[in-house]
């Protein structure tokens, strides 16, 4: 499978590269991307999503386009502005893709295109597949334009999935944030823990993803996510153990409103999301288990790879 892959140089960039065979690489920094994972592409390009579409010529005649790039929602408060980038991001940056994908004359296949479980907002204790509807808030509001998006190259005979991806688990990342106040034993859950937190390994990411562009019965919305979500205060519990320390120390919601903003809103969603879609289709997971996948990511060998 000949492949294109946008967003490469974050986290689940790598892990994906490697499961391709000299896949084409588009980069807003083509000199940053090859000191990275130069060795992991056949070709880099250079594009900037909010500039325009890339280069038709780097579309042509690939069987697959991976689109994992856009500005990340953590970290910055949620100023007007960063929302903007946010949404534009992953708006704008897919619908110019998408532009070049429709005109290539040697199309791709099938367009696999990254989305967020943020699509269904926070439910309580509902279960949550594919066909559950939206939420109403800026999260959700911007997966369902994302998501609008790619399926518009549908119109040019592209098979679209959309991944709506949870907490990615891998060395970096969200769990990379998590580890300092663990490891000075002042980690806990956020507020009463009950909330439920959709996660995924990022291995079993990059094989989700890879997934779904060969098994040509999928098609739309496909949750990303491990078949066994956990409450917040398991998965404290289970990062406390894999580091030997205590974790008791609960973080209130307004101490991280005033830290975050509305971000805070995020970090206390409850989804139960489950990957009904990735199922059905036979797709087996190799970390369904949050206890497993911490420590195979916490492992020396693991975070020195």
């Amino acid at each position: 499978m000949r492949a294109l892959v946008t967003g490469a140089t974050g986290l689940v960039g790598p892990r994906l590269l490697r499961l391709l065979d000299s896949p084409v690489v588009l980069s807003r920094d083509p000199d940053r991307a090859r000191t990275s994972i130069g060795h992991l592409a056949g070709e880099i390009v250079r594009w900037d999503p909010m500039a325009g579409p890339p280069p038709v010529s780097a579309i042509e005649g690939v069987d697959a386009v991976f689109h994992l790039a856009g500005e990340s929602v953590a970290g910055a408060r949620w100023t007007a502005k960063q929302k903007a980038r946010i949404r534009d991001s992953r708006v704008l940056g897919t619908r110019h893709l998408v532009k070049a994908i429709t005109q290539a004359a040697r199309k791709p296949g099938v367009l696999v295109s990254a989305s967020a479980v943020g699509y269904y907002g926070d439910r309580g204790e509902e279960e949550l597949v594919e066909s559950s509807p939206p939420a109403k808030d800026f999260l959700a509001d911007v997966c369902v334009e994302w998501e609008r998006e790619a399926f518009a190259a549908e119109s040019a005979g592209v098979r679209v999935v959309t991944a709506r991806t949870g907490i990615v688990l891998g060395p970096g990342g969200a769990l990379a944030k998590m580890l300092l106040p663990f490891k000075l034993g002042g980690g806990g859950p956020l507020g009463n823990g009950k909330q439920w937190m959709p996660w995924v390994h990022v291995a079993d990411l990059a094989r989700l993803y890879v997934h779904a562009a060969e098994t040509g019965s999928i098609r739309g919305a496909m949750n990303a996510v491990s078949p066994n979500p956990v409450r917040n205060s398991e998965f404290t519990r289970a990062l406390a153990r894999q580091l030997r320390r205590p974790a008791f120390i609960p973080a209130p919601y307004f101490g991280l409103r005033l830290a975050f903003g509305e971000f805070a809103q995020v970090l206390f969603a409850s989804q139960r999301v489950i990957p009904k879609v990735a199922l059905d289709s036979g797709f087996t997971f190799q970390f369904p288990e949050i206890a497993t996948a911490l420590r195979d990511i916490l492992s020396p060998a693991t975070s020195a790879a």
